[in-house]
């Protein structure tokens, strides 16, 4: 890592397995304290991202995603987890964002930025050699960026 934004704010973390099962990883993503967590393959390489949004996805009915406006359907979420509890076992595979958005261990600062920019994922992972074992979370690069920009002025 070449920039002093990368290195500030990297948080070691444990991946899931990108077969977990959605129950876990849910409760996993939320004792981290992060928006999401990356996902790797059995043998530590980048598979996905999984988290807030992609629970949510693997939750509430694939429409709901598609609408402008839910404003119309009155459901309960009591009545949505009820149709839904059976997600609770199945892969993350299913619902992670694919996007390759991992970086390895000597990225740049422009390279984060372009990866937030670019794709919608709240983290980025990084790797060693191809194994995911932190990320860097736009909340804090974005709090970092705006401390170096306003140190600048």
């Amino acid at each position: 890592m070449s920039d002093a934004i990368a290195k500030s704010v990297i948080q070691e973390v444990e991946p899931l397995g990108a077969d977990e099962p959605i129950g876990t990883a849910a409760r996993k993503v939320l004792d981290s304290g992060l928006p999401a967590l990356p996902a790797v393959e059995s043998d530590g390489s980048f598979a996905g991202i999984f988290g807030e949004r992609e629970f949510m996805t693997a939750l509430f009915p694939g429409y709901v995603g598609e609408l402008g406006s839910a404003a119309m359907i009155k459901r309960s979420i009591d009545d949505t987890i009820d149709r839904r509890l059976a997600c609770r076992s199945e892969p993350i595979r299913g619902y992670m964002t694919v996007d390759h958005v991992s970086v390895e261990d000597e990225y740049s600062d422009t390279q984060l930025a372009e990866i937030f920019l670019h794709h919608r994922v709240l983290i980025v992972p990084i790797a060693t050699a191809g194994r995911v074992h932190a990320v860097v979370t736009r909340a804090d690069f974005y709090a970092e960026l705006v401390d170096k920009f306003e140190a600048a002025g």
